[in-house]
């Protein structure tokens, strides 16, 4: 298990990514592998969601890993204080701006959520496959 408040902010989304490689590699998922880079990819998107849209001034996000060999799964959790829960977007190929994070997200892990948190806010959560499709 690994767990670390960062700030909500880009510099504390980039820092999330590159801690989750960090932690993979040393849990002995090698950087630039497959599940790797998926996993980096989805703490990005959750990452940059809790900074964009779940940020509360003078609040901080939280990610924890979680690797669980057993279930052949990393779980990916970012919490913030923000109350609204979020939805998936239906794809639009006029919106060039992003909202595509969540699509990805779902596209990338074998299953996501939400769940609500002790205290304000609320958790989401992603499970990637530890071996590669």
């Amino acid at each position: 298990m690994f767990v670390q408040r960062l700030s909500a902010t880009r510099l504390g989304a980039r820092l999330a990514r590159r801690l989750a490689v960090h932690r993979l590699d040393l849990w002995g998922v090698p950087y630039g592998s497959p599940v790797s880079e998926t996993v980096a990819l989805v703490v990005a998107e959750l990452s940059a969601n809790a900074v964009l849209h779940g940020r509360v001034p003078g609040r901080d996000f939280e990610l924890r890993l979680h690797c669980d060999r057993a279930a052949g799964v990393v779980r990916v959790e970012v919490s913030d204080t923000h109350p609204s829960h979020p939805e998936p977007p239906a794809p639009d190929p006029a919106d060039t701006d992003g909202g595509r994070g969540l699509l990805l997200v779902s596209a990338l892990a074998e299953r996501w959520g939400v769940t609500d948190r002790t205290g304000p806010g609320k958790t989401v959560w992603a499970e990637c496959a530890l071996s590669a499709p």
